[in-house]
């Protein structure tokens, strides 16, 4: 089978970690059907161990990286908002690269798997628009998962799913550029909820979408991972973003309740209750 090209999605902080860098981009690289343009966003100013790694990938990769820069960290949406802009390929795969807490992004550091690319590569041949995947988490190593997630199959799952909850995780969503610029590409108006705000509007505008039934990617999660997925100050941007979705008219009032109100009881919930819902019942232990 001839694969289309595709650029890598990445967008890069300060404060992450230079040896999780390195695992992610050597796995994208290892791919069995390689990326032939990573773009790596420098989400503001980063530290010289982390322009060493970058510096050190561009030479010996010449004219595969395209780096996008700019003085003050803007982040997540921003960032992929720019990254995406200066994507040369109508196929785009995302890819974190992150591992440290900060305000606009969860811990997470990704590995994907050698046939990543080649399996969703070969379903957009198929038809789709934007294909995503199960995931796996870890905290130590990849190969010792604390929970798996089981995402929707099928377009008619993912769009009643999307009604209330994420249908998607966002490092292994791989989609069209063309699709994404149509629905008005990221956005860094809704924080925390960057991905799932796109993932809508590219639904609603009638995009084609899958998940392959099988973990894809691995992403580590911190020690609290769960747990930090709560808090007054969360909810308050959940609400905003779950507001937003009804008065764009993709939820309906009904919609909107039965999306927030179970979201607000779990965020307002003690950290440990919170950390053994999404490790029990929001994820598969």
């Amino acid at each position: 089978m001839q694969y289309p090209a595709y650029t890598v999605l990445m967008s890069l902080y300060a404060k992450e970690r230079p040896e999780y860098l390195k695992e992610s981009i050597d796995s994208m690289l290892a791919q069995t059907v390689p990326p032939t343009e990573i773009v790596m966003v420098k989400d503001g100013p980063l530290t010289d161990e982390l322009e060493a790694v970058l510096l050190d990938y561009d030479s010996s990769h010449p004219k595969l990286f395209n780096f996008v820069s700019y003085a003050k960290n803007r982040g997540l949406g921003y960032a992929l908002q720019q990254g995406m802009l200066a994507c040369s390929n109508e196929i785009v795969a995302r890819m974190d690269t992150d591992d440290v807490a900060r305000p606009d992004r969860m811990d997470t550091d990704d590995v994907a798997r050698p046939d990543r690319m080649e399996k969703q590569l070969a379903a957009l041949d198929g038809g789709l628009d934007m294909v995503g995947s199960d995931v796996s988490e870890f905290i130590d190593s990849p190969d010792k998962p604390v929970a798996t997630t089981e995402l929707p199959k099928g377009l008619d799952a993912i769009l009643a799913y999307s009604k209330r909850r994420n249908p998607f995780r966002h490092p292994p969503m791989t989609f069209r550029k063309s699709k994404v610029m149509e629905a008005g590409n990221y956005s860094s108006d809704f924080l925390y909820f960057e991905d799932w705000d796109l993932f809508n509007r590219m639904l609603a505008c009638g995009c084609r979408a899958d998940n392959l039934g099988e973990p894809l990617v691995a992403m580590r999660v911190s020690e609290d991972f769960y747990a930090r997925r709560g808090g007054v100050q969360y909810l308050k941007y959940a609400k905003a973003f779950k507001r937003a979705q009804v008065e764009r008219g993709y939820f309906t009032e009904r919609d909107y309740v039965c999306s927030y109100v179970p979201h607000a009881l779990v965020c307002l919930m003690p950290n440990s209750l919170r950390s053994l819902i999404y490790r029990i019942l929001l994820r598969r232990a």
